[in-house]
């Protein structure tokens, strides 16, 4: 007897798409690619750049005017999560760069409600690990030695326990977000589908997402050096490049023809 269109449905909730094994320099290649969807499509990088040197800007602000380099660590991976539920548009832009099209700021934009259910999704998720986060580092915060100016010694079971916490949630959302965000707005599947198949994708290709997790730490420190002002190219950089990572491991009925 034949299943019913809903059995159907149900069934596919929650699977785990499958995924290639890449190289583990990979992550290389796809920066490559990435400058190269910079040069196609300058103008459109540069709003969106500009768009993300809003974020880390303000935390720079928060750090100067707070007057305590307390914020640093909760800022770091406030940003890590907020980073990866914005970067839809310049994932459309890529991809409009893909099927040969001219990209547009409008049709960027709209990329954004092209799966709200599972956008919203994804964003509520990221916010719930960034409240956790928050309640965590107030906890830790009571580990500060409350002298005026304690030692290293006195810092370290603060420093360490802070590193160990931010290190784990950082490492979470890292799986979850690596491929998540650009499986919902190309496949248009549940949020639960998108989150699983991004969490196997990274621990099938562990040695060449370990790269990437390295150089995303390595472009976002370089971006802070230069006063948030780099984030004007890091940003599109990295978003075109996790593009390019996702078509190279998420894989396709059909061979796509891209890099």
């Amino acid at each position: 007897m034949p299943a019913s269109p809903s059995l159907d449905k149900h069934t596919e909730f929650a699977r785990c798409l499958e995924s290639n094994k890449v190289e583990t320099l990979a992550p290389f290649h796809w920066l490559a690619l990435a400058f190269k969807d910079i040069a196609r499509a300058p103008m459109l990088s540069l709003i969106y750049g500009l768009v993300f040197t809003i974020i880390p800007a303000s935390i720079m602000y928060l750090v100067f005017y707070s007057g305590t380099h307390l914020v640093i660590l909760p800022a770091a991976v406030a940003f890590a999560l907020i980073g990866p539920a914005f970067a839809s548009g310049l994932y459309d832009v890529a991809w409009e760069l893909e099927k040969g099209h001219k990209p547009t700021l409008i049709h960027s934009l709209k990329s954004m409600f092209r799966n709200p259910a599972g956008e919203w999704g994804f964003a509520i998720l990221l916010m719930v690990i960034m409240i956790v986060w928050m309640r965590l580092a107030a906890l830790i915060h009571a580990l500060y030695p409350n002298v005026p100016d304690p030692t290293f010694e006195q810092l370290s079971a603060f420093l360490t326990l802070g590193s160990i916490v931010g290190g784990v949630l950082m490492a979470v959302v890292f799986a979850i977000s690596a491929f998540t965000p650009q499986i919902m707005m190309e496949r248009r599947v549940d949020i639960m589908t998108a989150v699983v198949s991004s969490i196997h994708a990274v621990k099938t290709n562990a040695h060449a997402m370990f790269v990437w997790g390295v150089l995303i730490v390595g472009l976002v420190i370089i971006g802070f050096a230069t006063g948030a002002a780099g984030f004007i190219v890091i940003m599109p950089l990295l978003s075109y490049a996790s593009w390019h990572g996702y078509i190279a491991i998420i894989k396709t009925k059909k061979a796509r023809g891209y890099e």
